[in-house]
């Protein structure tokens, strides 16, 4: 199917099952080593594609790709998970996820971060059928370019300032300083007061610490770094010690990894804790899921981060289809993962510009995926 072709109205999706369903395991380098508090390194991560195919001709793309040691999934666990889940996806209706969705959920509850591949599968599909982009089919666009922000990973506090001011000379104008890999909390205020000099007053700074930090430290940083109009994120391993990081030093906190589905967005609401929060689809269970969330956080009064936890153009383009059917007032920002790692598996999918972002314009995910490049399928449904 022609990704570029004009919106069409169709029939082809009544009757339409999906017959197979393909698996690769897609090594990522990052273009730059990550390392993050309590001795976390990120420079490879293994993506997981999938695509799924029905009996009119249409495949569905799909990607998740954990991080190690940063939340409870990891990348060879999808294979196992996804052939639980054979005899609710072969033969099913691919059109309109969630409700193939709600059968995986009934047939085998939990794991979310496998079945986040398959949703996102199943929308391009749904998209496809409609001749639609699927931020058509989440409400409509709603702004043609998301704001990104630039992830510094945490060296000398030098370092990160030079990152800073070349991303800055992208046009970004948001930046996330790791913190935490050195082990002292003064030298994390060097680095968010680098980081601020650096880029000057008004764009957004935050700094996070992956869960890497003890309430001490944390708000030591915060009551020292609180002069340079900075954000905390994810400073503790629990809501409640975010939120005596947050009442101890009165700025504000984005949270991430302990936000990860309606009952911790509620509690973290309750703690006074959300200023802003990271919407990931691998943690949700993939854009069904996290439209869900997205909507709760707009009650709630969240700004949010719209993305996932790591991966490449497939993974990237479902979030910014999320993001551009949000309304911009609350969209904090988005993260061009495929921008970070090599190598790409779609060529025409969209790249960062002026430090923003647009989200493809063809139907469904509205990229075309390189099968050449992925090779050999390691799993084979049908």
């Amino acid at each position: 199917m022609n990704r570029n072709a004009a919106p069409f109205l169709t029939l082809v999706g009544i009757g339409q099952r999906i017959t197979r369903l393909r698996l690769w395991h897609v090594p990522l380098t990052s273009h730059t080593a990550y390392y993050m508090a309590e001795g976390k390194t990120c420079d490879a991560v293994e993506a997981v594609v999938i695509a799924i195919e029905t009996d009119a001709g249409l495949t569905g793309w799909g990607e998740v790709c954990p991080i190690p040691h940063y939340l409870p999934a990891y990348a060879r666990g999808v294979v196992p998970a996804l052939q639980e889940l054979a005899p609710v996806i072969l033969g099913g209706d691919p059109v309109g996820a969630e409700a193939l969705m709600a059968k995986a959920d009934a047939f085998l509850p939990g794991h979310v971060y496998a079945k986040s591949a398959l949703d996102i599968a199943l929308w391009d599909i749904t998209g496809q059928v409609a001749g639609l982009p699927i931020h058509a089919l989440m409400g409509g666009r709603r702004q043609d370019t998301l704001p990104l922000y630039h992830s510094i990973t945490c060296v000398e506090p030098q370092e990160m300032a030079r990152i800073a001011r070349d991303a800055q000379a992208q046009g970004i104008t948001q930046f996330q300083a790791k913190l935490g890999a050195s082990g002292d909390w003064q030298t994390d205020v060097e680095r968010l007061a680098k980081v601020r000099e650096a880029v000057g007053p008004g764009p957004l700074v935050y700094g996070d610490w992956n869960c890497g930090a003890t309430t001490l430290d944390a708000i030591r940083v915060g009551r020292a770094a609180a002069h340079l109009d900075v954000m905390l994120e994810q400073p503790c391993a629990t809501l409640e010690e975010c939120a005596q990081v947050r009442s101890a030093t009165s700025l504000p906190m984005k949270l991430d990894e302990v936000a990860h589905d309606t009952a911790t967005l509620l509690a973290a609401h309750r703690l006074g804790i959300m200023d802003a929060v990271a919407l990931k689809l691998s943690k949700f269970g993939g854009l069904s899921s996290t439209r869900r969330a997205r909507d709760l956080c707009l009650h709630l009064g969240a700004k949010m981060c719209i993305e996932c936890t790591w991966g490449s153009d497939i993974v990237t383009a479902a979030a910014l289809h999320l993001g551009a059917a949000t309304p911009p007032s609350r969209v904090l920002n988005v993260c061009d993962l495929s921008g970070y790692v090599s190598p790409r598996n779609a060529p025409d999918a969209p790249t960062r510009a002026a430090g923003r972002i647009a989200p493809p314009d063809g139907p469904g995910l509205g990229i075309t995926v390189d099968q050449e490049r992925l090779g050999t399928p390691d799993l084979i449904l049908d």
